[in-house]
């Protein structure tokens, strides 16, 4: 589930907590690391939830009407499209949700404000209108719909990011790219599927673990070898002068281009451009892309960049 992207910012995160602090050492951080990159998939099904309990509470807003002393007639024909989505019903018998739930006892139990709040955003939402006003709709029809309500509604709820950041400080860059991951999950439910669903894994796949592992211990290892590389390539700078945070994004910029000769050079380059964007000041993005540049002519020079397999490509016109 979790991307090389987001592996990539929290081993950011972590280098940069290290490198400021005296106190933890390389196995503390990489824990560190490692139970952060856990919370991210906490908060993939804890969002899962979200949903669930929106429609539950959507459904007692109708068994309320139905108590009324005198109901209107509304009360008594409710619209039940939302409360019987297709979709929800299978993630809410989902065997893997519920166990994991109940495994690391995530509930929104404690914040009945914010389920009520963003089911009224919901409903005045044109998505929501549209649908409901349909006369028939299938599965797909449910399942975009509620696509629909994570990539437009809640992944632009205000409230729901200031509870997260209050319940952990690991959520706190993670929810657009939870949303992504869940709406792909999606795609594996279909109009026949049954309670053994399987939801995305933690990681792809043991290569991505192993990945991020060594990629924080090598960054660690070798940043006052890359520092001192990165320091003779800033001209008209003192390096103290330069955002640290722009140090650590090029010292694992380079300790990946060095160290896994599977990932292209490209590729490393343009991830953590990205990543500079988002992560340091305005221009650092700019000013990392002209660094690292020379840099890599430099190792590919000095025979430290070695790619192979999927590594090469992009390799052999710089050979050239």
């Amino acid at each position: 589930m979790v991307s090389r992207r987001l592996l990539r910012i929290k081993t950011l995160q972590i280098c940069y907590a290290y490198f400021k602090s005296s106190e933890q050492s390389v196995s503390q951080s990489e824990k560190e690391l490692l139970f952060s990159i856990q919370k991210s998939y906490d908060l993939y099904h804890y969002l899962l939830l979200l949903i669930i309990d929106v429609v539950q509470f959507a459904g007692s807003r109708i068994d309320l009407a139905l108590q009324k002393q005198v109901p209107t007639k509304e009360d008594l024909n409710p619209n039940t499209r939302f409360i019987d989505n297709r979709l929800i019903k299978l993630l809410n018998d989902n065997t893997d949700l519920k166990k994991y739930l109940n495994d690391q006892k995530l509930s929104w139990v404690n914040y009945p404000e914010l389920i009520k709040n963003l089911y009224n955003e919901i409903r005045e939402s044109e998505s929501y209108k549209n649908y409901m006003s349909k006369e028939n709709s299938g599965f797909n029809e449910d399942k975009k719909f509620i696509s629909d309500v994570y990539s437009k509604i809640i992944i632009n709820f205000e409230p729901l990011y200031q509870n997260l950041e209050e319940q952990s400080i690991f959520w706190n860059d993670d929810v657009e790219f939870v949303i992504s991951m869940i709406i792909k999950s999606f795609r594996s439910f279909k109009a026949a599927s049954n309670e053994e669903v399987k939801l995305m894994p933690l990681f792809k796949n043991e290569e991505d673990k192993d990945y991020v592992k060594k990629l924080f211990r090598k960054a660690i290892l070798n940043h006052k070898e890359y520092e001192e590389l990165i320091s003779k390539f800033i001209k008209n700078w003192d390096v103290e002068r330069v955002a640290f945070m722009d140090i650590v994004i090029m010292s694992l910029a380079v300790s990946e281009m060095v160290e896994f000769p599977e990932i292209p050079v490209k590729v490393s380059l343009d991830e953590y451009i990205e990543i500079a964007k988002y992560y340091s000041t305005e221009k650092s993005n700019i000013f990392i892309n002209g660094i690292l540049d020379k840099i890599v002519g430099h190792l590919r020079k000095d025979g430290k960049i070695k790619k192979t397999g999927r590594g090469l490509i992009g390799e052999i016109d710089k050979e050239d």
